[in-house]
């Protein structure tokens, strides 16, 4: 009997480790336990998109690049179909594929008889930052995956539902983790419960715009500290350039790849506004709840179903987004929060070993199915 290791290929993100957004958390998490598990891990990535040196780094997974065009609309399909195209030559036995923009490839891997678990994101044919041609890309890269892929993962029980109405295919919910972290010190030049944070990708959908609107007037009334940017510049970057540099109490620090100084932010904040209203469980979100940030949330459904009864919730407008901001600003100060009950339901339901056993279990099913099949084409007569 062979003791070799069940391969597996993971496609669809900038690379292990990489620090880009939720994706990439995820593989930095799911890809060493993966191989704790006894499977052989190769992930795909890109050129210069990750941190080689990075200590917590796991020699044990396998990492290749592939080419792509890096620009804003063809980045996820160029660099997954020679990924794809990598995978189809090795053969591994089953992939893991990050966004359904990958959609369109995976009949490569079906004829290869490459079994297919897909992490479907959220919906991204809706993403305000997209224009039309890229919401139809989406939309029929959804289309693709929902035929040809042989497991769905959806991260949010409302993103299964969509998939379920809209495609007819079943999914397994399996969200985000958030890591439980001890007391960190204050981050440098702040105080404990002393500012007002975001920390978003600087896109239409996250109320970004609406969130620097409500800045103009909080800045005179409390610290504020912005964490993202676009990846690209353009509007949203110049105009955190505009308020860090009119205001003194405005610090925009750009992207943060260091999980321990986010991992700070969140847990001294006194107020950590999550704008994202497109997409399922959002990775940031889960990992402020774990830290014990005083959230203020855009009223989504997304939202409610991670925070429940946690937090604050408010509509896209500035005025309402400062009136909320204040208000938890003040029970922060005044010391009448208590961030017990949004760490706890962040250890119950989005654990981050709850969320890699979901994984391996999702594709260890899918090997199964596959043994199973084997054996019955050599019992067939």
């Amino acid at each position: 009997m062979s003791n070799r290791l069940s391969k597996l290929a993971i496609i669809g993100t900038r690379g292990y480790p990489s620090f880009y957004g939720g994706f990439e958390t995820a593989v930095r998490k799911l890809a060493p336990y993966l191989v704790d598990t006894g499977w052989d891990v190769t992930v795909y990535g890109r050129d210069g998109a990750v941190q080689t040196e990075d200590p917590n780094r796991d020699s044990r997974v396998r990492t290749k690049t592939t080419p792509g065009l890096e620009t804003k609309s063809l980045s996820t399909l160029t660099y997954g179909l020679t990924a794809v195209i990598d995978a189809v030559r090795d053969k591994p036995d089953a992939a893991l594929i990050m966004n359904v923009a990958n959609g369109f490839w995976i009949p490569l891997l079906k004829i290869r008889g490459i079994p297919t678990v897909v992490n479907v994101d959220g919906i991204e044919w809706e993403r305000a930052k997209w224009g039309r041609l890229a919401k139809t890309v989406f939309k029929l890269g959804a289309w693709f995956t929902a035929k040809f892929a042989t497991a769905l993962v959806a991260d949010s029980k409302e993103i299964q539902r969509r998939w379920k109405a809209e495609f007819g295919r079943d999914s397994h919910f399996i969200p985000y983790g958030g890591e439980m972290t001890g007391e960190l010190p204050v981050p440098e030049g702040q105080k404990h419960r002393g500012y007002i944070l975001i920390v978003a990708r600087f896109v239409p959908e996250n109320t970004v715009g609406e969130f620097f609107d409500a800045v103009e007037t909080l800045a005179h009334e409390y610290p504020v500290v912005i964490v993202g940017s676009t990846g690209y510049g353009g509007e949203l970057d110049a105009r955190a350039t505009y308020l860090a540099e009119h205001n003194n109490s405005v610090t925009w620090m750009g992207h943060v790849s260091d999980d321990q100084k986010l991992h700070a932010l969140w847990q001294h904040a006194g107020a950590y506004f999550h704008g994202h209203s497109v997409g399922g469980t959002n990775p940031a979100l889960v990992q402020a709840m774990a830290c014990g940030a005083p959230i203020v949330a855009r009223d989504t459904v997304y939202n409610r179903e991670v925070l429940a009864d946690t937090a604050s919730f408010v509509v896209a407008d500035p005025e309402g987004i400062a009136n909320a901001l204040r208000q938890v600003m003040e029970r922060s100060a005044g010391g009448s929060f208590d961030p017990s009950g949004l760490k706890n339901r962040a250890q119950e339901f989005y654990s981050w070993r709850g969320v890699c056993k979901d994984y391996d279990a999702a594709l260890q099913e899918q090997l199964g199915a596959l043994t199973q099949a084997s054996q019955d084409k050599v019992s067939r007569p």
